[in-house]
C-alpha cells in the first residue's frame, strides 16, 4: 500500500512537489505517481479485470431458506415458514413474511434455491475454504488485479467489520474463521480492513491501511501536517498528470470514499437500521443479544459505504453480520419468529435499499451482491420453535454485476431439505463471481500467477440460467 514520506511535513515549496513514496510494498523510490502510469500502462495491457466489483454480505450464523427466501408454505407446519410468505414482484414466487421490502425488488436479483454448502458446520467456507485457497474470495481477485486498482488507488479487496461504521460495536467476530486470511495468495493479498480496533486506522480519518507501513506513528503526523498545508494551496504549481492524479486521489478520493458523512443526509436515513431495533427491545434472555443489536446499528451503514467504495474502485467488499442468523431457540439463540425480527428486518431494509441506491446510480452492471451463509436450517423446526444446522441446502441471493435479474435458480425438495433439481455447489458460487470480475480465459495467460490459483480458475461452473 501507499505511505507519506517526511517531506510533506514541512511547508516549503520543494517539499509540497515531493512525490509521496511507497512504504510497503518492497518497490523502492517508486513514487504514488509513477505507480499510478505503471497501472494504468498494465490496465491497457491486462485486459483480464473487468470494470467490476463485488459486495459479498455473509450471513454469519446460517440463514433459514423457508423463512428467506423458499417459504415452502404447502408443507406442513414443522416445516413451512414461521413467519409466513409474501408475494413478491414474481408471478408465483413468494419470499419469508419479513422480507416484504426485498418483496418489491424481487424482479432486480435472483435466488437460487438448490445450494448446497456441503455440512452444517459453523465456519465461513462459501467466502474462505479450501474452494478459495483458504484465503479470503477477494484475495484472488486481489492477486489478479493487483493490491490497489488501476487509476483510483483504492484497495482492490476491503473487508468491513461492524467498527468501520459504530466504533460502539464489538470487535470482528472471528471464532469461527479468519475473513481476513490470505490463504495461499500470501497476506500480501488479504483485504484492507478499516475501522477502530483494527490494525488499519485509529479511526476513520485516515483510510489506508497502516499495518503495511514501516512507521505507522509519522505516516499519521505526515499525512495530518500535509493535509493541512494541501488545503491552504490554491494549486500545486509545477505538478501534472499523473502526479495531480496522485494528489487529487488522496485529497478527495480514497479518504471520502470512507467518509460517511459525505453522503446526503436523507440517503444515510433510508439505509439507517439501527432504529429497526433498539437494543432495549432485545430480550436480555438471549446471549447474542450484543450480536442482534451491533448488526441492527451496522448493517445499513455498512452496506452504504460498500457501494461508495465500489463506486469509487474498490473491487471486492467482504461485509459480515455480527454472529445473528444461527436461531436454534437455546440460551445464545432467539426462535425464529423472534430470531426473523431481530435480524430478517434489518438484512430486508439494508439490502433493498443498497438495490434501489445502485438501480439509481445506474450501476447495475457494476457492482455484483451475494447474499449467502455458511449453511441452511433444518427442515423441521425443532421443539422450542428454532432451526437447527443444515448443509444440504442454503438461501442464496444474488444481484447485478451481469446477472440475469428476476430468476429463481433450481428448485428444492418437498421439505425444503435438498435439491430437487440443478445443485449449485460453492465452487460454483465462486466460478460465478470470479467470471463476473475478471475474464477468466485472459487471466489464466497472466505471466506469473501461482500454479493453485491458474488451477482454481478452472474449476466450478457459473451458475446456469443467472449468467
Amino acid at each position: 500500500m501507499l505511505g507519506f514520506g517526511s517531506p510533506f511535513s514541512t511547508p516549503s515549496s520543494s517539499g509540497r512537489r515531493e512525490f509521496l513514496r511507497l512504504g510497503g510494498l518492497g518497490l523502492g523510490g517508486l513514487t504514488l505517481s509513477d505507480l499510478l502510469g505503471l497501472q494504468a500502462a498494465a490496465k491497457s495491457i491486462n485486459s483480464a479485470v473487468k470494470d467490476r466489483s463485488v459486495i459479498f454480505l455473509f450471513m454469519h450464523g446460517g440463514p433459514s431458506q423457508f423463512e428467506t427466501f423458499d417459504p415452502k408454505m404447502e408443507a406442513p407446519s414443522e416445516i413451512r415458514s414461521t413467519t409466513g410468505e409474501v408475494k413478491t414482484t414474481l408471478p408465483g414466487v413468494t419470499f419469508g413474511g419479513t422480507f416484504q421490502k426485498l418483496a418489491k425488488v424481487a424482479d432486480k436479483f435472483s435466488i437460487v434455491r438448490s445450494f448446497v454448502t456441503g455440512d452444517s458446520v459453523h465456519d465461513i467456507k462459501t467466502i474462505v475454504s479450501k474452494d478459495t485457497l483458504k484465503a479470503n474470495l477477494g484475495s484472488l481477485y486481489s492477486r489478479i488485479a493487483g493490491p490497489l486498482r488501476a487509476d483510483s488507488a483504492m484497495p482492490s479487496n476491503v473487508a468491513l467489520f461492524p467498527r468501520a461504521v459504530a466504533p460502539e460495536t464489538m470487535p470482528a467476530f472471528l471464532k469461527f474463521g479468519d475473513f481476513t486470511s490470505g490463504g495461499e495468495v500470501g497476506s500480501a493479498y488479504r483485504p484492507f480492513v478499516p475501522g477502530v480496533g483494527t490494525d488499519a486506522q485509529a479511526d476513520m480519518s485516515l483510510n489506508m491501511p497502516l499495518s503495511r507501513f514501516d512507521d505507522r506513528h509519522q505516516l499519521l503526523t505526515s499525512l495530518d501536517s500535509w493535509k493541512r498545508e494541501m488545503d491552504s494551496v490554491p494549486a500545486l504549481e509545477g505538478v501534472g498528470g499523473f502526479q495531480q492524479m496522485a494528489f487529487d486521489l488522496l485529497r478527495r478520493g480514497v479518504s471520502d470514499a470512507f467518509d460517511l458523512s459525505k453522503e446526503d443526509p436523507r440517503l444515510l436515513a433510508r439505509y439507517d437500521t439501527a432504529r429497526l431495533l433498539p437494543k432495549e427491545r432485545i430480550s436480555s434472555r438471549w446471549n447474542n443479544r450484543e450480536h442482534y443489536a451491533d448488526n441492527a446499528a451496522s448493517l445499513g451503514k455498512l452496506l452504504l459505504l460498500a457501494r461508495r467504495l465500489c463506486e469509487r474502485g474498490a473491487g471486492f467488499v467482504t461485509i459480515t453480520t455480527s454472529f445473528v442468523w444461527d436461531m436454534h431457540a437455546d440460551v445464545n439463540n432467539a426462535p425464529m419468529t423472534t430470531g426473523m425480527d431481530y435480524v430478517g428486518r434489518p438484512f430486508d431494509h439494508a439490502v433493498s435499499a443498497l438495490i434501489e441506491d445502485i438501480e439509481s446510480r445506474g450501476l447495475r452492471d457494476k457492482i455484483m451482491l451475494v447474499c449467502c451463509g455458511e449453511m441452511g436450517r433444518s427442515p423441521r423446526i425443532n421443539a422450542k420453535g428454532g432451526r437447527d444446522h443444515w448443509g444440504n441446502l442454503a438461501p442464496l441471493m444474488v444481484y447485478g454485476g451481469g446477472t440475469q435479474a428476476g430468476q429463481v435458480i433450481g428448485k428444492s425438495s418437498r421439505d425444503g431439505g435438498e435439491p430437487a433439481e440443478d445443485p449449485v455447489t460453492i465452487p460454483d458460487l465462486v466460478s460465478t463471481i470470479l467470471h463476473s470480475l475478471i475474464d477468466v480465459g485472459q487471466a489464466r495467460l497472466i505471466d506469473g500467477l501461482p500454479p493453485n490459483l491458474l488451477n482454481l480458475l478452472g474449476r466450478g461452473t457459473p451458475i446456469r440460467g443467472l449468467v
